[in-house]
């Protein structure tokens, strides 16, 4: 069974930077999406940036430009850095793991991935 641990969030300025990362442990198998998701208070949770095993990513249109997900695989581990941050990305950001192929299916059906993480929190301040 695969287990997820994020990290790595904190308090930042509008503007500023931080890098999350992703620890999986367990069996995730030789073909495994990750992505990031976030859900701020009172609102659902979205998809943010999602990556395939081979490196292949996508985005959601707000984080484009500033978020980059990256993925070491002999690690098990998944990273988004986040720069020029603004207070509208404030959210607790979770990491997800499916077996699905298709990265825009992984960020539009949170509802249907298998594993989740905790949750780190990210705080935004203007």
């Amino acid at each position: 069974q695969v287990q997820l641990m994020e990290s790595g969030g904190g308090s930042v300025q509008s503007g500023g930077s931080l890098r999350l990362s992703c620890a999986a442990s367990g069996n995730i198998g030789s073909r495994f999406m990750m992505g990031w998701f976030r859900q701020a208070p009172g609102k659902e949770r979205e998809g943010v940036a999602a990556i395939d095993d081979d490196g292949t990513t996508d985005y959601a249109d707000s984080v484009k430009g500033r978020f980059t997900v990256s993925r070491d695989n002999a690690k098990n581990t998944m990273y988004l850095q986040m720069n020029n941050l603004k207070p509208e990305d404030a959210a607790m950001y979770y990491c997800a793991a499916d077996p699905t192929v298709d990265e825009w299916w992984l960020l539009t059906h949170a509802g249907d991935v298998e594993v989740w993480g905790q949750g780190t929190l990210v705080t935004v301040s203007s």
